[in-house]
Formats: C-alpha cells, structure tokens, sequence
C-alpha cells in the first residue's frame, strides 16, 4: 500500500467531466483502489475546489463535492508540523503560498508519491514526499 497525495488540479478533472485528463484521472483513482493505495489531500485542497460551485450559488453542487473528497481521501490538516515545513518552503519565493501548503501537508503526512499538473512543483524535491509526478506519469 502506497500513501498517494492528490493535489487539488486532480479532484478538478475528475469532478469536470468527460475531458482526457478526467479520464486519466479515474483510472488512476480505480488502479489505486485495486493496490490498496490510501489517497490523501489536504483541507486546501477542499477549499479549492468548493470555490467555483459556491461562486455560482451552487450549494448542493459544493456539499457533493465536500462529500466525494471526505469520502475518498484522508484531508491532511495544516496543523503545526506542516506551518513548519510551509515556512521553509517558502524560503524560496518562486513557491506560491497554495503551492507550499499542499507540499507541506503531503511532507508533514510522510507521502510515498505527490500527483500533480502543476509543472513547477513537478521538480521538487521535499523531504517527506518520496516523488512527486505529472499526472500522465502516475503509476496506473
């Protein structure tokens, strides 16, 4: 069992629709039930995503998707451990502050790998996450 970190662009595709990277997504979500892999993400990760259906008044649409992510993924807070890791991330200023959270949450819950789209995170190197991969890099 592998300890899997989500970040938010993910949860997006696979809450958008039909596009090729929803269906990657998917996939990936089904080859990570089959191994027994244990998703997680952070509680930002959930604020992020609820943005768009509450911007529309779409609150039925924001409790689903609230749901789908606690019903699937551990949420990792940012708690003392992760402030830590966050400030020294944020040493490098390039790092935007959504950025560093989501890595210091995944480090701060010791991550075997940290799946994401977004090009500057992929070449990190953040002690507590083992890899971090592009989504159409992620072992499905």
């Amino acid at each position: 069992m592998s300890r899997v970190f989500w970040d938010t662009n993910l949860f997006i595709y696979l809450f958008a629709g039909e596009s090729s990277l929803s269906q990657r997504v998917k996939e990936l979500r089904r080859a990570m039930i089959d191994r027994g892999d244990q998703l997680l993400t952070s509680t930002l990760t959930l604020g992020e995503v609820l943005v768009k259906p509450l911007e529309r008044q779409q609150t039925e649409l924001a409790r689903k998707y609230e749901e789908a992510v606690a019903a699937t993924a551990v949420m990792i807070p940012f708690e003392t451990k992760a402030a830590r890791i966050y400030a020294a991330l944020r040493s490098d200023r390039s790092l935007r502050a959504p950025d560093a959270i989501q890595l210091a949450c995944a480090a701060a819950a010791g991550v075997d790998l940290l799946i994401t789209n977004d090009a500057r995170l992929q070449s990190r190197r953040v002690a507590g996450i083992q890899f971090i991969v592009p989504l159409d890099r992620a072992p499905i």
